[in-house]
């Protein structure tokens, strides 16, 4: 792909990404305003400088806006990046995975354009219309998903491997508490170093060993078994 290719499109994907963000603020503060029920899409479009089908192009409903872009595909660059893997081993997860979920984490949140007042913004909305929760744990789940898939795919794995189904939760977990950390109203931390310091955190458990058998004692339900 050519340069002028590239800066097309990643022009291309900064302005989609900035129409929807757009569309997603001003669908959030009437929400928080005035309830799903207290405006309609038209005047959505009014208030972002869009026409109705753009609107649709972008989202099905409002509910769907006040939600916000959580089921974008990851940028182009950002992924080829995260799918170099020449690590691979056999039934396991590669040594270098996660260096690689660190890596698009990163960049992720570095190149978005979201802000502290956003994401209050987006509190405000749900506590406003709390049956927006139940959308956004689907959402959520979902979201859980795609991230397995994108996992198994480097490790060429299945989605339900044991070991990529707990290298999503874990990391999910660790990057969902850098976020509430990262946003609070008084933190001046940068994410990575937010980021790198509850990963290391995490490393530091996870690398200590289990108990044996000899220091967990008996197991109560094979003890209780009646000998053949």
């Amino acid at each position: 792909m050519s340069n002028s290719a590239n800066i097309d499109g990643g022009l291309r994907e900064r302005k989609r990404a900035a129409t929807r963000t757009a569309i997603t603020a001003v669908a959030r503060s009437m929400t928080a305003e005035h309830g799903l029920n207290g405006f309609t899409v038209e005047e959505v479009c009014e208030a972002a400088g869009i026409s109705r089908r753009t609107f649709f192009n972008y989202f099905h409903s409002k509910e769907d806006a006040v939600i916000g872009s959580f089921s974008d595909e990851l940028p182009t660059d950002a992924l080829e990046v995260f799918n170099q893997n020449t690590s691979r081993t056999p039934d396991s997860i590669s040594g270098t995975l996660l260096a690689a979920l660190h890596v698009l984490t990163v960049t992720l949140m570095e190149r978005s354009s979201i802000s502290r007042a956003e994401v209050q913004q987006f509190i405000a909305a749900i506590t406003a219309e709390p049956q927006l929760l139940a959308r956004l744990t689907l959402e959520g789940e979902a979201r859980e998903r795609q991230f397995a898939e994108l996992v198994a795919a480097r490790e060429g794995l299945d989605p339900d491997h044991p070991e990529v189904m707990t290298a999503t939760v874990l990391f999910g977990t660790v990057s969902k508490k850098t976020a509430q950390q990262f946003f609070s109203e008084d933190n001046e931390r940068p994410y990575r170093g937010i980021l790198e310091q509850n990963l290391n955190a995490a490393r530091k458990l996870f690398a200590q060993p289990l108990a044996t058998n000899h220091q967990l004692g008996p197991n109560p339900l094979e003890s209780s078994k009646d000998p053949a």
